[in-house]
């Protein structure tokens, strides 16, 4: 049977974040340089969650070590790694080569620069609610569901919870912030899962811009209290 959620993420929770990373990338690790994809999982998690590190240097490490037996096999109670393009008798060896790669940035605290999303695990990562909004209202189903692009962005923000609005908003605006080029903004519609063009005569960033404010606008109004007048009032 299955191992249960919870222990599945007490012994692969972090491993399994790591080999997602490598979704679409080569596992071309060597010991002189993290391949680009360790790279993105690097910069990404030291960003959002330092503290999950050493979780990940573990459970390679422990699953380097010590892979599954038959019993676990049969029992189907074991973590399968992705395909990535290795031998399997390669496997145990590559694992270990991340976690030495894991530990070696944590004790010399070699954090990789800012930079934009370089994979696609890391424009999912780190723009989770956007790519949640574009996939879900803008795949190559939308025209069939929706009168047009903004008859798909009123029905979000109707049927969408204020908190999770309010973080569409922020990565939407934090998206705009990127140093893109215009089809580079192309390119992280579709890896956020947008299956659709943006409607004319909307550049990608011009269509993002709009949304931004579609999304954001007649939210959060201030209370001042009876009698109090807001600044420029």
């Amino acid at each position: 049977m299955p191992m249960k959620p919870l222990e599945h993420d007490r012994r692969y929770g972090e491993l399994d974040q790591v080999m997602r990373s490598y979704d679409g990338q080569p596992a071309d690790d060597t010991e002189d340089k993290p391949s680009a994809a360790l790279t993105a999982y690097l910069r990404h998690t030291w960003h959002t969650r330092p503290w999950a590190l050493a979780t990940a240097e573990t459970q390679l490490r422990e699953y380097s070590r010590n892979p599954p037996g038959r019993v676990r096999l049969r029992l189907g109670e074991f973590y399968s790694v992705p395909d990535v393009g290795l031998p399997e008798g390669d496997i145990q060896e590559w694992l270990n080569l991340l976690a030495d790669h894991i530990k070696h940035s944590i004790e010399e605290g070699e954090v990789p620069p800012p930079s934009s999303p370089v994979t696609h695990w890391e424009w999912r990562a780190r723009f989770p609610e956007a790519a949640q909004f574009l996939g879900g209202w803008f795949s190559q189903d939308m025209p069939d569901e929706f009168a047009d692009h903004d008859a798909a962005v009123t029905d979000c923000i109707a049927t969408t919870d204020p908190h999770l609005k309010a973080r569409l908003a922020g990565e939407l605006h934090e998206l705009l912030a990127l140093p893109l080029e215009e089809s580079d903004y192309a390119l992280a519609l579709t890896e956020l899962g947008m299956e659709v063009d943006p409607p004319a005569p909307f550049s990608p960033s011009g269509w993002l811009a709009r949304v931004a404010e579609q999304v954001g606008g007649g939210g959060f109004v201030a209370d001042y209290g009876e009698g109090r007048v807001p600044a420029g009032g």
